[in-house]
């Protein structure tokens, strides 16, 4: 597939693998393929759950709970609002051997705050360069984005907000969250009007997206919604009458693969 030499160029990560939850209930099913696609209940684990908004967490404080009643081993909740823990050799020392560091839901902006171009940003650079997987769902799930949809301190309806930066761990993508169960549907137009150019991926509760290098697959319960200017459809569009491509998005379901770098789907 030729990229047009002015389109901007959206990519995954050259190594590890990115899972990236919509929001809601995440089923017993996706909780295991989370763990046999991250190595198993034996890795070494971090949770991170600053997004959530308080000062302080147990060390059994929600995922991190929920993965030693799975049977998980090693498990550290990692957490700071300071970005001055954030950025140093001690607070970091989790993520040296981490196989899976797990994004808890709440507000992205307080990780941006909290973890942006600190120490703390580049050993998790770091995690996925070593072929580790990083996850995380909701807030957990938009960080993962180099725009971060939502970023607003002061309320989550804002698109383009105070914060505009995510992680970047899918460069040029824009990823929103509860889409369908939200009718969030056409908010990712903002952006796109604003960032022509950017990929924007819309994951609904209850539904995931497995990234390795430049390809994901949908698994889960709903959908994953696609703005990349085209359209597709099991049944064809030859005969649909469908709307200017600014305006477009298409529905991917489990089991379906795509191509982040070629946007289109993988269809063989």
């Amino acid at each position: 597939c030729q990229v047009a030499k002015n389109q901007i160029i959206s990519s995954g990560p050259s190594n590890g693998t990115l899972i990236i939850i919509g929001g809601g209930e995440i089923s017993e099913s996706l909780n295991n393929r989370i763990m046999e696609v991250s190595g198993g209940l034996q890795i070494p684990i971090v949770v991170i759950p600053t997004a959530d908004g308080s000062d302080n967490y147990d060390q059994n404080f929600g995922e991190a709970g929920l993965l030693r009643k799975m049977g998980a081993k090693n498990v550290t909740v990692l957490h700071t609002n300071d970005r001055n823990v954030a950025n140093s050799e001690e607070f970091v020392k989790p993520l040296i051997n981490a196989k899976l560091v797990w994004f808890s839901g709440g507000r992205q902006w307080r990780l941006v705050d909290a973890y942006k171009n600190t120490l703390t940003e580049k050993m998790l650079l770091k995690v996925l360069e070593n072929g580790g997987t990083i996850g995380g769902s909701s807030a957990g799930a938009t960080i993962q984005g180099s725009f971060l949809v939502r970023g607003d301190s002061k309320n989550n309806q804002i698109m383009m907000g105070d914060h505009q930066e995510g992680f970047g761990f899918l460069k040029n993508v824009a990823i929103d969250q509860h889409v369908l169960a939200r009718n969030r549907q056409f908010d990712m137009f903002e952006i796109l009007r604003n960032h022509p150019g950017i990929l924007g991926i819309g994951i609904d509760e209850s539904t995931a997206i497995f990234v390795k290098g430049d390809v994901f697959e949908v698994v889960g319960k709903s959908y994953v919604l696609v703005y990349d200017g085209k359209f597709w459809s099991r049944e064809g569009s030859e005969l649909k009458k469908l709307p200017e491509k600014e305006q477009i998005f298409y529905f991917l379901r489990e089991g379906d693969r795509y191509n982040i770098k070629e946007r289109k789907l993988i269809t063989n």
